[in-house]
């Protein structure tokens, strides 16, 4: 009966961003053909906040925020923890400056939602042409931040199971170092209620703690992302000690 409810409830939700997502997608399509920048952003985080208050609502999905005074007042490069579509969705409903995502420029392809992240100020690759991609992220993210923006990235690359561990790649930390600017580790156990590759939403409490900035400068990339690397794991087992207590799943 629990299952036959959360698939309900989880189906109901899909509903609830498919409803909402159109008529969002085409208010962002119209409106940023007279503007851009950071109102089309706050426009489209406007229907996260739409999505995120589906997920509390209709799914039971709350969520705590640890470790908020730790962000920085000035140009900084997020590295997160990745388990799920929730926090890429949270995020910017919880920072207070916008967010530029790196993502896989497939994601553009996207009906309404992909067309309305095309008009934001967003930096989207092309994995097949690493250095190509790297030139793009190096040139954008400077820019971005320059602008005011926070460059967010996943180490990991793609989601990670609960309690489970992908390879941290030193882009963000490359950056970071480039540019002069602060990487600030974030951990998320998002997937205690919204698991990888499922639509099954389970009700529950995501827990995201920030860490302090650490300073980029005189640090190589490799060495600046072991550290990062060493707080987000260390404290995903503080967040959600018996996801790590048994064999990923």
């Amino acid at each position: 009966m629990t299952n036959l409810l959360t698939a309900i409830r989880s189906i109901l939700f899909l509903l609830w961003m498919s409803i909402t997502v159109v008529p969002w997608a085409l208010a962002v399509l119209i409106y940023s053909m007279f503007v851009r920048g950071a109102p089309i952003y706050w426009l489209c985080a406007g229907w996260l906040r739409v999505a995120i208050w589906g997920c509390k609502v209709i799914c039971g999905v709350e969520k705590r925020v640890h470790g908020m005074e730790n962000l920085p007042d000035g140009p900084v490069v997020l590295l997160s923890k990745h388990q799920s579509t929730w926090e890429t969705f949270a995020y910017p409903t919880i920072m207070p400056r916008p967010l530029c995502y790196v993502f896989k420029r497939e994601l553009l392809y996207i009906p309404f939602f992909g067309w309305a992240m095309g008009r934001i100020d967003m930096i989207h690759i092309d994995r097949s042409r690493r250095t190509e991609a790297w030139n793009r992220v190096a040139e954008q993210g400077r820019k971005h931040m320059a602008a005011g923006n926070w460059v967010i990235m996943f180490p990991e690359g793609t989601r990670a199971p609960r309690g489970g561990q992908g390879v941290y790649k030193a882009g963000g930390t490359r950056l970071a170092i480039a540019a002069g600017v602060p990487v600030v580790p974030i951990a998320v156990n998002a997937a205690r209620c919204w698991p990888r590759k499922s639509f099954m939403v389970r009700p529950g409490t995501v827990d995201v703690s920030i860490g302090k900035p650490i300073p980029s400068e005189g640090r190589t990339p490799d060495d600046l992302m072991r550290e990062v690397e060493q707080w987000v794991e260390a404290e995903m087992r503080r967040l959600d000690p018996e996801a790590y207590a048994k064999p990923a799943a």
